[in-house]
């Protein structure tokens, strides 16, 4: 029986790497158990399989516990599809994508055919293994959990309290004490006195008798 050698590759971790061997006879699902069993991750859950062309561009799918539009689509199961009715050039190419929620996407390039299969080895086989494999659910983003891992109380205090430049104004609005308005005020008023012109009393002497009046 011919084994088909596939090198399994992550899309954005191209340092890891499986190759896989699968007899010709087997199928799509075989082929999407036989990769987690090498990364460790558990495989119940939809994914696709998508014929491929140099540029990994998706064609026609192949897919693993559809979704109901799937299912309306008709698209082929997996369990139901050999490799070999896809194996139409040497070096064929499939985009995977594995669970459509938490996506990882894989490029799977067929490396080689091997006419004879090895007596006593289960298929499909990891013949080759290469750099450890991301958490299966470790590609989410939380803004809590990065400032609380990086330290940066500042990135979640701003989170919290929703924080925009636009309230910037309204800020120092409100913490506008008025103390420099009210000692220019206090200063124009004693400048006034220092020509007397802010004094009562001295207009009050000026407009006393003299003795020469009497």
């Amino acid at each position: 029986m011919a084994l088909y050698r596939f090198r399994v590759t992550f899309e954005d971790y191209d340092d890891v790497s499986r190759d896989i061997d699968v007899k010709s006879n087997q199928t799509f699902e075989d082929l999407h158990k036989a990769i987690h069993q090498s990364t460790g991750y558990n495989p119940e859950f939809p994914s696709s399989f998508y014929i491929s062309n140099d540029q990994w561009m998706k064609g026609e799918e192949i897919t693993y516990l559809p979704n109901q539009k799937r299912i309306d689509r008709k698209i082929p199961l997996m369990e139901n599809i050999k490799l070999s009715s896809f194996i139409d050039d040497p070096h064929q190419k499939f985009y995977y994508t594995f669970n459509f929620d938490r996506p990882f996407d894989f490029h799977v390039e067929l490396m080689k055919i091997i006419l004879e299969d090895a007596p006593g080895v289960t298929y499909p086989a990891v013949v080759r293994s290469v750099g450890e494999a991301p958490k299966q659910f470790g590609n989410v983003f939380n803004p809590t959990v990065a400032a609380t891992e990086t330290g940066d109380e500042d990135f979640d205090f701003l989170n919290e309290m929703a924080y925009n430049h636009d309230d910037a104004d309204e800020f120092s609005e409100v913490t506008d004490t008025g103390v420099e308005d009210e000692e220019e005020t206090k200063g124009d008023e004693e400048e006034e006195d220092e020509f007397g012109f802010g004094d009562d009393e001295a207009f009050e002497d000026d407009e006393k008798p003299g003795r020469d009046d009497y």
